[in-house]
């Protein structure tokens, strides 16, 4: 038998390439230089706007907007005047055309097909040449001859890289819709992530109009940038003061509440919590929480019960967001304690304050990032009154910052005790000369 040939790395063969290398600073910036999507805040997630020849990944759970949202971005890209194409594998013309009329999406450059071979995809560019691609959605598109079933690794890992090299060919824009699986993240391979420019996931509870816009991957700007939109009958409308979604109008105050802000990318929220602490005749009383992390509720609580004496051993403590807001900022966490220690109390502290600051084991309250930029988004609604970590050092003009050390220092302040007695006119005296 003849042995067998040594094998080894192969040898690439050399081609001649495609541009001349120059100084970096010889590349000329207009060909990364972004243009308007028309949808200003999902403009601010993209980095001001949509890269010729970038292709961005919208993923989500069915029935969330996604085809609302991306028909809404081509009806404004098309108002230009610029020819916009929009392929519908998953759905009829037609049923496109009824959602076009509902949220008054119909243009005379935007131009409709219902597709599901890439073949014919790519043929519907060539004839019409358009200046923007959107695609709904990228797994439902088929190629022929491809191994493996529609939807599939094989079928996808092919139509996106056809359509990227569409994209960069013809420095055409190119929107695709994406799938989730049921725990949240883009449905069919991970180099599908890798092969486009700009992942962005659409967030949002079907039972809330509120939804968010995330980056999570951005070769052309930020990737921790957050959008609102709140849908409503006629379609998606931007929010570009998202706060009211995430707080109730009442008169006066109530037990059980307390404000913060939190952070979504560089954007600061202001958030509501509220709690409910209830008797339980149950040798395991329960903790329900509803927008926020169970577990950190849970040590919260603990810390309260241990630090800072407020009795709940024997409570059934439901804590929850208001508005559907989904918070997970460790700032949220003086606010989480001061609501559960306001409900046990029944007392509600008198003069409308923020509350900011990650809680530790050892009830100290610990400083959180960008604390200047939430403190000033609360004095910007017209809060006058904050409590903050040590060290913070906050000087704002119209906006006392107190800060607190511990958590049961906090309690102490507002008088949220249910056995001591309750000046009402000690520590809110106090707090209101500064």
């Amino acid at each position: 038998m003849a042995p067998h040939a040594p094998t080894g790395p192969a040898t690439a063969v050399r081609s001649a390439p495609t541009s001349a290398a120059r100084p970096i600073g010889d590349v000329p910036l207009h060909e990364a230089a972004s243009t308007s999507t028309g949808v200003g805040e999902l403009d601010r997630v993209l980095g001001g706007g949509i890269v010729a020849g970038a292709v961005v990944l919208l993923a989500g759970e069915p029935g969330v907007g996604k085809s609302t949202l991306l028909l809404d971005v081509a009806a404004r890209w098309a108002a230009g005047g610029r020819r916009t194409l929009y392929v519908s594998a998953e759905e009829s013309a037609a049923q496109v055309r009824l959602r076009a009329t509902r949220t008054d999406a119909l243009r005379d450059t935007l131009y409709l097909a219902a597709e599901t071979d890439l073949g014919a995809v790519l043929a519907h560019i060539d004839q019409l040449d358009p200046t923007l691609l959107v695609l709904d959605s990228v797994q439902a598109v088929t190629v022929s001859g491809a191994d493996g079933v529609p939807g599939g690794v094989a079928q996808v890992r092919e139509v996106t890289n056809a359509l990227v090299r569409v994209a960069k060919q013809r420095r055409l824009p190119v929107l695709l819709v994406g799938h989730v699986t049921k725990d949240g993240t883009v449905a069919g391979p991970r180099l599908l992530e890798h092969l486009v420019d700009v992942v962005l996931s659409f967030e949002g509870d079907r039972h809330s109009g509120l939804r968010l816009v995330r980056a999570s991957k951005n070769r052309f700007g930020p990737a921790d940038e957050v959008g609102c939109f709140e849908m409503t009958e006629t379609g998606i409308r931007e929010v570009a003061d998202p706060s009211h979604l995430f707080t109730s109008a009442r008169a006066e105050p109530v037990p059980g509440t307390a404000l913060t802000v939190t952070q979504e990318g560089r954007r600061p929220l202001l958030s509501e919590v509220q709690a409910l602490v209830a008797p339980s005749a149950a040798q395991t009383p329960r903790r329900v929480t509803h927008g926020l992390e169970g577990g950190r509720v849970s040590v919260i609580l603990a810390v309260l019960e241990r630090k800072a004496r407020v009795r709940l051993y024997n409570k059934e403590v439901y804590v929850s967001t208001v508005g559907g807001a989904r918070v997970i900022d460790p700032a949220a966490d003086l606010s989480v304690a001061l609501a559960v220690a306001s409900a046990a109390a029944e007392h509600a502290y008198h003069r409308p304050l923020v509350a900011l600051g990650e809680v530790g084991l050892s009830g100290e309250v610990r400083r959180v990032g960008g604390i200047e930029r939430r403190v000033a988004e609360a004095a910007r609604l017209g809060f006058g009154l904050a409590l903050v970590p040590p060290g913070s050092n906050i000087s704002l003009r119209g906006m006392r910052a107190v800060e607190v050390g511990t958590v049961a220092a906090a309690v102490d302040l507002l008088q949220l005790r249910p056995a001591k007695r309750r000046d009402p006119d000690g520590p809110h005296l106090r707090l209101a000369e500064g």
